[in-house]
């Protein structure tokens, strides 16, 4: 089949190139911007504490493997890599989310750039950096990260595809969608959009091109280890995820909340001109646009399916994270689209607002510029930790403790971090979520220990059966700048009747 160039989008008004831009839009400041914040990030992640899930997501870098329960293994090997370069440290934990969002920038330029012209691209960069999701959220080392950027560079080559019109994009394209499945499973959502996208009457010629065979192919090669992973385990990771999929009880009592929830997140000053772009990008779209169809088919899926969830279920919050630079090219376009002053002036505003709340929200991490919000503090799960692990070491000292034993992963994952290289800590339930670890020596449990659990998720009558003794010796408080945020309950742990590690599947 030869090979020909389609045709790119362009807007109504002149498509100015880079050059003729204001300073603060052509891509020299935007690298700039791009720095300045990976640096301010960068210094954050190696000052604040960790949240309960990333500190969960520790103990995967430090087994990497081909599959976990809760997700697929990118973010455990973004861990190791962390890691393996700068040490097992909150940077070294963090730091190669952060700077995959730098790296993922000059690609969202790039494609925003050849779908439409250089205004778009510098503004889809400067908006993603402003959201609050994932401007200021990279800074904690979540599975959608490598998500994001994996969706991001994904959307990348199939702009490449789209202006040049070569075939062999769609191996790219097949390389960066594997890696987003690797990285969490609503990449399967993306290559729907894919095929959505493949059925506009423009692009069907695509599907006689081998390289959008062998595209498709790579990814699902790619996706395998996570497929043999579930087979080994009983599809324990497909049965957590996917089942949430399966509730039946519609109500829709939370689709207002996640319309709330998401524009928040988005920046509500972003996602003004997002459902504005959207608009459109979808007339574009209905009259067989290909590159409007890029970025509208491709989210429609996911969109969808969140939707559909939220009829019967919380969406939580960064659950819609991988489609963010699709949305911040949306509101790029409308602000490029408008091409009037008011819009170009809203742009800097939003941005501003974005960056400067986001940067507040970084120093707050940090320094707590409040303690009055206690546990309505999204910062929370961060604060207190130093003094409950210096009074957890006093008391294994007094006790003679010689192992931590927990029932939940949220404070499995707090303690492991800082204890590690003091005391093991095991978590006694749900051992699938460790699987990945070799099991705790039986010789471990005769000698005294400590079950130690925040007092609203105390499950000590649980932890009876398997000792002789299980005394409530000391309650630690996890406090920031003398505001509670809950208890730590220290039982100490003496002669065991049984093993104390169950497989009880996770709730």
């Amino acid at each position: 089949m030869s090979e020909t160039v389609s045709t790119v989008s362009a807007f109504p008004a002149a498509n100015r190139p880079a050059d003729q831009l204001p300073l603060w839009l052509r891509p020299g400041s935007v690298v700039i911007f791009v720095l300045i914040l990976t640096m301010l990030r960068l210094s954050v992640a190696a000052n604040a504490g960790l949240v309960e899930d990333e500190a969960y997501y520790r103990l995967w870098g430090l087994y990497p493997a081909a599959g976990y329960f809760d997700h697929p293994p990118m973010v455990a090997w973004w861990i190791w890599l962390g890691h393996q370069t700068i040490g097992d440290t909150a940077i070294g934990l963090r730091g190669v989310g952060i700077l995959s969002l730098a790296v993922a920038s000059p690609f969202l330029w790039r494609a925003a750039y050849l779908l439409f012209d250089a205004k778009v691209a510098s503004l889809s960069v400067f908006f993603l950096h402003a959201t609050f999701l994932i401007g200021t959220g990279v800074v904690i080392m979540t599975p959608d990260t490598p998500a994001v950027f994996f969706w991001g560079l994904t959307l990348w080559a199939l702009a490449e595809l789209h202006a040049s019109g070569r075939a062999n994009w769609w191996l790219a394209t097949g390389l960066f969608a594997g890696l987003g499945l690797l990285s969490k499973y609503t990449g399967l959502f993306l290559g729907a959009g894919i095929v959505l996208w493949l059925l506009m009457p423009a692009n069907r010629h695509w599907f006689a091109s081998w390289q959008l065979w062998a595209g498709g192919l790579i990814a699902v090669v790619l996706f395998v280890p996570v497929l043999l992973w579930n087979v080994t385990h009983d599809w324990a990771s497909f049965n957590f995820q996917f089942g949430r999929a399966a509730q039946t009880d519609w109500t829709g009592e939370y689709v207002l909340e996640f319309v709330v929830v998401f524009a928040g997140l988005l920046n509500p000053l972003i996602g003004i001109a997002s459902m504005g772009g959207l608009w459109l990008l979808l007339r574009r779209t209905l009259k067989g646009e290909p590159a409007a169809g890029l970025l509208v088919l491709t989210c429609v899926p996911f969109i969808l399916y969140l939707f559909a969830h939220a009829m019967h279920s919380r969406v939580e919050g960064n659950w819609p994270a991988p489609v963010f630079p699709a949305y911040c090219i949306w509101a790029a376009y409308f602000v490029g689209a408008m091409a009037n002053r008011f819009w170009d002036r809203f742009s800097i505003v939003a941005v501003t607002f974005g960056v400067a709340l986001g940067s507040l929200i970084h120093v707050h991490a940090v320094a707590p510029l409040t303690a009055s919000f206690g546990r309505q503090d999204p910062t929370f799960q961060m604060r207190g930790w130093e003094d409950v692990h210096l009074g957890l070491l006093d008391v294994a000292e007094q006790e003679g403790a010689a192992f931590v034993l927990t029932t939940t992963y949220h404070i499995t994952g707090q303690l492991a971090f800082a204890l590690r290289d003091e005391l093991p800590v095991v978590q006694a339930n749900e051992r699938i979520r460790y699987v990945m670890m070799p099991d705790p020596s039986p010789a471990l449990f005769e000698q005294t220990g400590l079950y130690v659990v925040e007092n609203h998720r105390d499950r000590a009558d649980w932890i009876r059966p398997y000792f002789a003794s299980v005394e409530l010796v000391a309650t630690v408080p996890r406090e920031v700048e003398g505001t509670l945020l809950e208890n730590i309950h220290i039982y100490r742990l003496q002669d065991p009747l049984n093993l104390p590690l169950d497989v009880e599947a996770p709730r």
